[in-house]
């Protein structure tokens, strides 16, 4: 399991990359079972009202969330390209530059609780 954080403006936004052999969350919208690596992160974007208060660089600002949509790859190249762009994506979503998103790439076991 790998998980993809970026890190921009003060926030982070961390998703995982299910590699072959492990088991990914099911529920509705899961890829087939045939894809060896399935990449699963939130998705949000900004709000005029309601959502969530998150603070952006020097702007407090609401976002919604979505349900997580998971994405199958065939290579972990592909997995791992494709979760970075998803995190840039989001990150301008709210109005932050994707060159300014600071990408690290963790095998989960790495990872202190």
């Amino acid at each position: 399991m790998l998980l993809v954080r970026g890190k921009a403006s003060g926030t982070e936004l961390t998703g995982t990359i299910y590699e072959k052999g492990e088991e990914p969350p099911q529920y509705s919208g899961s890829p087939d079972d045939d894809a060896p690596y399935v990449w699963v992160c939130d998705e949000f974007y900004e709000v005029d009202s309601g959502g969530s208060t998150q603070v952006i660089g020097d702007r407090e600002i609401q976002i919604a969330f979505e349900t997580p949509m998971p994405r199958g790859f065939k290579s972990r190249n592909q997995a791992l390209e494709r979760a970075k762009e998803h995190v840039r994506t989001q990150f301008a979503r709210l109005g932050v530059d994707p060159e300014a998103v600071v990408i690290t790439v963790l095998d989960a076991e790495e990872v202190d609780d």
